[in-house]
């Protein structure tokens, strides 16, 4: 009879992450190329392993205002309760209700690449989010209160030496307001988190470190809750020429 190692099938999760991460890093020369792909990684992943509430892709992100967002590597959003999902030629557009979280994914972390993650999940947690009270068949419910976005970063490797070190803490720390990143992997080296209780960064340096991000991803997402009613009537205002 075959024997179940639990701690076996982690590993062997994280090392099949990280082997397509390097695998990817080799294969391709092309910067886009390289970039799409270690997007994919990462996609498939959550797809996979998420429950089937959420959904992972690389989109745009809209408000009932017509404001978009930057172009975000992976979006987690709701498919059970979101009313609508643009989708045109491969190109996703969801509404800001709807997201959970955002991730930006590279190759290798360093300085540029934090900052440029910070703006690119600040432009998604600037925008508008409706909230409606939900109707039940004894009344109805207070609008429910808008779900703190998750931002975070996803790498294969870092500039860095030693790669969760003051250098990474330092990056991190630059940006705590609209832009802060709540989490994050670099699949070589280990994962971090915002701790909300002591405001501040967590290194976890680990030989599963992308099997320990889907559980710490997993584990917010639980007290997240779910997304609120979203007001499509708002949206709807931009049918008129």
């Amino acid at each position: 009879m075959t024997e179940w190692s639990l701690t076996q099938l982690l590993a062997s999760l994280h090392e099949d992450i990280e082997q397509r991460l390097k695998t990817v890093r080799k294969a391709f020369d092309h910067p886009g190329t390289k970039g799409d792909a270690s997007e994919n990684v990462w996609i498939e992943l959550l797809n996979t392993y998420l429950p089937k509430r959420y959904e992972a892709s690389k989109a745009h992100v809209v408000d009932s205002k017509g404001n978009f967002s930057q172009q975000i590597d992976i979006v987690v959003f709701d498919r059970q309760y979101s009313p609508f999902i643009f989708n045109y030629e491969n190109e996703i557009i969801v509404p800001a209700e709807s997201v959970y979280a955002v991730f930006e994914a590279k190759q290798t972390a360093d300085a540029n690449l934090v900052g440029y993650a910070q703006d690119k999940v600040a432009s998604v947690r600037k925008l508008h989010r409706t909230s409606l009270p939900i109707p039940y068949a004894g009344g109805t419910y207070p609008a429910k209160p808008l779900i703190p976005i998750i931002g975070g970063l996803l790498t294969f490797e870092s500039e860095w030496k030693p790669a969760l070190g003051n250098s990474l803490k330092k990056a991190l720390n630059a940006e705590l307001g609209v832009g802060k990143l709540d989490l994050g992997c670099l699949a070589s080296h280990g994962h971090f988190n915002f701790d909300g209780d002591t405001q501040d960064y967590l290194f976890v340096a680990e030989n599963k470190p992308a099997t320990a991000f889907l559980f710490k991803l997993i584990s917010r997402l639980q007290f997240s809750g779910t997304v609120p009613m979203i007001d499509i009537e708002a949206y709807s205002e931009w049918l008129v020429d």
